[in-house]
């Protein structure tokens, strides 16, 4: 997986630019989004691999499905991903656009798993917390995990922070063991 995302990053930051320069964000974002879907489809997946099908064909398909979304540097940016044979990197550009449309924006999406359901009040609370710790706006994520017995995981980018019951007795087996 790490490698996918190696290939995919200069393609997500050259389209970041493009956009960033073009004062299109939103625009590409919802591009983006559409191709993910896309390249997500097992069928979609094996008409763009398929030897038969030149990347003029996909392409075209493609931009038919983006209807009015598929402007000038869109249909561009396609043409490269498609020569290249890069079709499957669409949800990973898609993933790292997001984020660094996030960064722009001043915000960070966070990740929260609980035991238990949370109150609105709850939410809150961990979302000024997490605000406060890396400074940014945070949009939260929130699933409910029994397995965690009680407490929270919550996870921004790399960093996580497991304030569980599981994640506490682990921390104790491994104390315990070493």
């Amino acid at each position: 997986m790490a490698e996918l995302i190696t290939v995919a990053r200069p393609y997500a930051e050259a389209v970041f630019r493009l956009a960033k320069e073009a004062n299109a964000l939103p625009a590409w974002s919802d591009a983006l989004a559409v191709l993910a879907v896309a390249a997500r489809d097992p069928l979609a997946a094996e008409f763009a691999a398929n030897p038969r099908f030149g990347a003029k064909q996909v392409q075209a398909l493609l931009i038919e499905l983006l209807g009015a979304r598929a402007t000038e540097p869109v249909t561009s940016f396609l043409a490269v991903l498609l020569e290249n044979r890069r079709f499957v990197l669409l949800p990973l550009i898609a993933e790292l656009f997001e984020q660094y449309k996030a960064t722009e924006e001043g915000s960070v999406e966070a990740q929260i798993e609980s035991a238990f359901e949370l109150t609105s009040e709850q939410l809150a609370d961990l979302t000024q917390m997490l605000a406060e710790r890396c400074k940014r706006r945070v949009t939260a994520t929130v699933s409910v995990v029994p397995e965690l017995i009680g407490g929270v995981r919550m996870t921004i980018g790399d960093d996580v922070i497991d304030a569980s019951v599981r994640g506490k007795l682990a921390s104790l087996s491994a104390a315990l063991t070493s």
